[in-house]
């Protein structure tokens, strides 16, 4: 049964391939937008990443600052309370010491790690605008291909229009030959109808003479 299915969606995405592909063929302008349109997205998406992880260094430092702050305070109060003679309470502040001071190591390589990360991200975020300039680029190179196409095709039309019309056109050509040929003939056919007529009527008139 799974093969099936299997089968069945790499048919169904086979179908849809093609059907981009019969798409692209006819209209590439706009598949090309529609790719656009979906990197401008991704583009989009990676920025507002890129933008969370800003917030996220700055919070990195401030609760670096905080665990810093907090360790030497937690120092101080372990000195005094050792001068003290507090047992219980120099034992507390020196574990309270020794857990922030472990907590601001680790929020030190967090945010020094997350500056890298933002350096790598922020640099490849500007391979992507390029790249997307490049594809706005060439898109308008397409469109221009398309448009000369377009106005070479109207101009073959009026200078050549037997190129346009193909045999539609030689079609029409025969049928207003026929139609002058037919013409010809039937004015012809007029003249020389006439003429025997206007010779009959001659020769009718050139009797009557002779019988008076």
């Amino acid at each position: 049964m799974s093969n099936l299915f299997t089968r069945l969606k790499d048919s169904i995405a086979a179908d849809l391939n093609d059907m981009l592909d019969q798409k692209e063929q006819k209209n590439p302008i706009a598949m090309l937008n529609q790719h656009l349109r979906s990197c401008e997205k991704e583009v989009k998406c990676v920025r507002e990443l890129i933008d969370r992880q800003y917030l996220l260094k700055d919070q990195f430092i401030k609760a670096y600052h905080e665990a810093t702050e907090m360790t030497a305070k937690r120092q101080h109060q372990a000195e005094i309370a050792a001068r003290a003679s507090e047992n219980e309470l120099q034992e507390f502040a020196e574990k309270e010491h020794d857990d922030y001071k472990q907590k601001a190591e680790r929020l030190k390589n967090a945010y020094d790690t997350s500056v890298k990360q933002l350096d790598q991200l922020e640099q490849k975020y500007a391979t992507m605008k390029r790249k997307l300039k490049d594809m706005y680029l060439k898109r308008m190179e397409l469109m221009s291909r398309e448009n000369i196409a377009n106005v070479n095709n109207r101009m073959n039309t009026v200078v050549h229009p037997e190129r346009a019309f193909g045999q539609s056109f030689s079609k029409f050509e025969e049928s207003e030959l026929y139609l002058e040929q037919l013409e010809q003939k039937v004015t012809s056919n007029y003249h020389h109808n006439t003429i025997d007529a206007r010779i009959r009527e001659i020769e009718r008139g050139l009797e009557q003479n002779k019988a008076n």
